[in-house]
């Protein structure tokens, strides 16, 4: 039989769908890139804010056109079907197995379940029969919570250079906007050794990037090792001989230590690039939101980063609208991201989510106001970004070769400022050289084309 994936949603999510993957080849599936292929399509689902549920939704409804023709059954995993799973039931009965989060344990028997009803025999892991010899036998594990998150294989589908790597799961900030704790839990961090062990085996496969997340990664081994243990993490991480480059995203201000800093500052394989979502800089916003920090915390932050690495990117997001968001509010926002110029920046409307503490909060702000503060952050940032690209023209660096252009023009590659799929690339003038992707070159930024740089080789 034949399976297509698509994944929606976050990096974490993504991680979910590679081991979902893996499963079924270990079944001997095969995994199709197109839809019009495929006998099943697995949807793994997120169901963070609005655009995401809408996403996912019209995902599904695209998806049930292809059962009227190849395909036989459409599957609906990961975050929406956790929030609404009776919901989705009823309003899209033409997908045959809904699978919430939390429930992969479980994720294999319902397939077999739904693909060989009437032949389905369970079989433990590692609990051998004295039957085993028959061919005819439908055979699977069964996967514990804890199995699928910490020894399940992958199927990276990032491409050769960079593998993402999960340290946690869930989170306990229980910001008043945020659904993530109903859907995905408390903060669940993994083993340190469980970690490391699968960072060598991708180092083995060739990958040469790692980029390490979690809902909040400066929290990890909060609740194993009863304190923060980041920092321990990204030192035992540099000691892997053939990594190159080393991520870190989703760092919380609140838990940035010195020594997490000086971690970063004094190991050259991990990328001065701090990934720090704020959210707002108002104390009165950030109080209601529930968040950890406050503006002159923030504030002193981003110097003390600035100061002790002097070639940090720093990337925020922030949020318009939240409850409450006065004119005066957002307009100390607005005034320090204008002064704090940071590299790289994403916003958002609030999103009004069931089941949140802000969901029932008064003063909710008028769509066509949130709408209106989103473009003015957007367009300033647009600015800020100019200028700091124009700032790196002339400036010489690594660069990691990703592949070519169509008209074969130029190579793309990335620095270490930019996450892929997320911040911009660099065009490299192609003068008939050879270059492998996976191969790090020497670069001069010689201009810049919105948020990308174009270079040429030294």
């Amino acid at each position: 039989m034949k399976v297509g994936f698509i994944s929606l949603g976050c990096n974490k999510n993504l991680v979910d769908t590679e081991k979902t993957i893996a499963l079924f080849k270990e079944n001997n599936y095969e995994i199709v890139n197109k839809p019009e292929e495929a006998d099943m399509i697995v949807v793994n689902t997120c169901g963070f804010i609005e655009s995401a549920k809408e996403e996912a939704i019209n995902t599904l409804l695209e998806m049930v056109e292809y059962k009227k023709q190849k395909c036989k059954y459409l599957v609906a995993m990961g975050c929406l079907v956790k929030r609404y799973e009776n919901e989705l039931k009823k309003a899209l009965p033409e997908v045959d197995l809904y699978i919430p989060y939390g429930t992969y344990d479980t994720l294999w028997e319902q397939i077999e379940k739904l693909v060989k009803p009437n032949i389905i025999q369970k079989q433990i892991a590692k609990k051998e029969t004295k039957n085993e010899g028959s061919r005819n036998k439908v055979e699977y594990k069964e996967i514990q919570s804890t199995e699928f998150e910490q020894n399940i294989d992958r199927v990276i589908t990032t491409g050769q250079n960079y593998a993402y790597l999960k340290i946690a799961d869930g989170c306990s900030n229980c910001c008043t906007y945020c659904a993530i704790p109903k859907i995905r839990g408390v903060l669940k961090s993994r083993p340190m050794e469980n970690i490391l062990e699968e960072a060598k085996d991708l180092v083995k496969k060739g990958y040469k990037e790692i980029i390490v997340t979690a809902q909040d990664t400066t929290k990890y081994g909060e609740d194993l090792y009863g304190k923060p243990m980041l920092a321990e993490l990204l030192r035992k991480l540099c000691d892997i001989k053939e990594l190159k480059w080393i991520r870190f995203l989703y760092s919380y201000p609140e838990t940035i230590t010195d020594e997490l800093i000086q971690v970063a500052k004094n190991n050259e394989k991990i990328c001065a690039y701090f990934d720090i979502p704020i959210q707002h800089i108002s104390d009165g916003v950030l109080k209601r939101m529930n968040r950890k920090s406050n503006g002159e915390a923030i504030r002193s932050l981003i110097k003390k980063l600035r100061k002790e690495i002097p070639n940090v990117i720093l990337r925020t997001t922030v949020m318009v609208g939240f409850p409450g968001e006065t004119k005066e509010e957002f307009e100390e926002l607005y005034q320090f991201l204008k002064e704090a110029k940071f590299d790289k920046l994403g916003a958002f409307s609030y999103s009004k989510e069931e089941g949140t503490p802000a969901y029932y909060m008064k003063d909710q702000v008028h769509p066509s106001t949130k709408k209106s503060r989103y473009k003015k952050i957007m367009e300033l940032q647009q600015e800020i970004s100019k200028e700091n690209l124009k700032s790196k023209v002339g400036k010489t660096f690594d660069v990691i070769i990703e592949g070519m252009t169509k008209n074969k023009k130029f190579y793309v590659g990335r620095t270490y400022m930019d996450v892929p799929e997320i911040d911009g690339i660099v065009y490299i003038e192609n003068k008939n050289e050879l270059l492998e992707v996976g191969s790090f070159v020497k670069c001069k930024i010689t201009d810049v084309k919105e948020y990308d740089l174009i270079a040429k080789l030294i």
